[in-house]
């Protein structure tokens, strides 16, 4: 009898043990569980946090400020040095990019203006106005013939006047003397742009096309002001519409190449490259190194079409962009292409092909509808509608 209950006594112990060792290993289990539980929770915890992060770079934008501008799309809304300047039908107003009035200028009705790096033009028939960075009249006389358009450089400004096809260069300083005048040579041709160039911007360009020839011409010329001395070139029949100074070079657009040439007009012919199917829309030109030249897919610069990629001319070098999504206009600033659609701002530095998107703080409803250029101090104006908008450019 007491053998028999020894053993009881031992299959209960052992069925005791067996009992406590599942309970340790089932404790063990349920710590392993925990343990992955937790590991799984502060993963996507970290998720969270990242995804948070990139979205807030990505959607918010890094502080992006906007500021609704007292003017409107349709007064002729152009950037001026660290501000904007625009045309309400009686008087110029000159303001910051935040929107703060700091100038108007009393210019009357049905007039034109031009803006250069410090100084603008304003004119309407034969009369002609030059207007300081802070909206002193310079100069104001009234012209030998009705102006055609003007172009302010930095020391110059070149006046067209006269009829179209029988045209009359005259070249001012910024008080209204003048220093140069030119029209035998553009007898029978059309002026159709001008501009300044060289360190001291002391030499001029001019495209012209020649209406009467057996076939339609544009002829380059360049002058170096005040020394009644010009040289001319023939460009053909593809229409040229752009000419960009830079490193001592110019470079002339036309719809089908870039052609390249020096202070005197001879060519670098090693420099053309082509262009077809492309225009150029920007540029970004240093004191030093090679210009930065954006362009846009030709059929997608009207106004009523959406761009979705990029070219970046940089000397020789040749890059292609894609958009991440339909964009109403692309700039070039400080070495940073930027792109702006219907409600993200997009950034990429030149280097890299992989743009950065930013949500434009836009009030509820409203979506971009047109861009208007960077000022100088980075601020990006557009317009939704009738209604414009500066907007603070992302940080890198």
């Amino acid at each position: 009898m007491a053998r028999g209950n020894q053993g009881i006594n031992d299959q209960l112990f052992r069925t005791r043990g067996r009992n406590a060792a599942e309970n340790r290993e089932t404790q063990e289990e349920i710590r392993r569980r925990q343990i992955r539980s937790w590991i799984i929770l502060v993963c996507v915890a970290l998720a969270v946090g990242l995804g948070i992060h990139f979205l807030g770079r990505y959607g918010k934008g890094k502080e992006i400020g906007l500021s609704k501008l007292p003017c409107y799309s349709n007064q002729n809304v152009t950037p001026f040095r660290d501000g904007l300047v625009y045309y309400d039908g009686a008087s110029i107003h000159h303001l910051s990019s935040s929107g703060m009035i700091r100038w108007s200028f009393p210019a009357g009705s049905d007039v034109k203006f031009t803006v250069g790096p410090s100084n603008m033009a304003v004119w309407s028939g034969t009369q002609l106005f030059l207007v300081d960075k802070d909206g002193n009249a310079t100069y104001n006389e009234s012209m030998e013939a009705n102006v055609q358009f003007v172009r302010v450089g930095s020391r110059y400004v070149a006046v067209v006047v006269g009829d179209d096809t029988d045209p009359k260069m005259i070249v001012k300083d910024m008080k209204g003397g003048q220093v140069d005048a030119e029209q035998e040579g553009y007898s029978g041709l059309m002026i159709l742009d001008a501009g300044f160039y060289g360190e001291q911007g002391e030499y001029l360009w001019t495209l012209a096309l020649d209406v009467f020839g057996t076939a339609p011409n544009t002829i380059l010329n360049t002058f170096q002001v005040g020394k009644m001395n010009y040289n001319e070139v023939s460009l053909g029949e593809n229409l040229t519409y752009k000419v960009v100074y830079e490193n001592a070079q110019l470079r002339v657009f036309t719809t089908q190449q870039v052609y390249t040439y020096d202070y005197k007009g001879v060519q670098d012919t090693n420099a053309t490259m082509l262009v077809y199917g492309w225009k150029l829309i920007d540029a970004e030109v240093p004191e030093r190194g090679r210009a930065k030249l954006l362009l846009a897919p030709t059929s997608q610069t009207s106004s009523a079409q959406l761009i979705s990629e990029l070219r970046v001319l940089e000397g020789m070098n040749d890059k292609r962009y894609t958009l991440p999504t339909n964009c109403v206009g692309a700039s070039i600033h400080k070495g940073n292409i930027y792109a702006v659609s219907q409600d993200y701002i997009y950034r990429a530095d030149m280097n890299s092909q992989k743009f950065f998107g930013y949500q434009i703080p836009l009030p509820d409803g409203v979506e971009v509808t047109a861009f208007y250029g960077i000022t100088e101090d980075g601020k990006m104006l557009l317009a939704s509608g009738e209604t414009m908008y500066s907007l603070t450019l992302p940080e890198r």
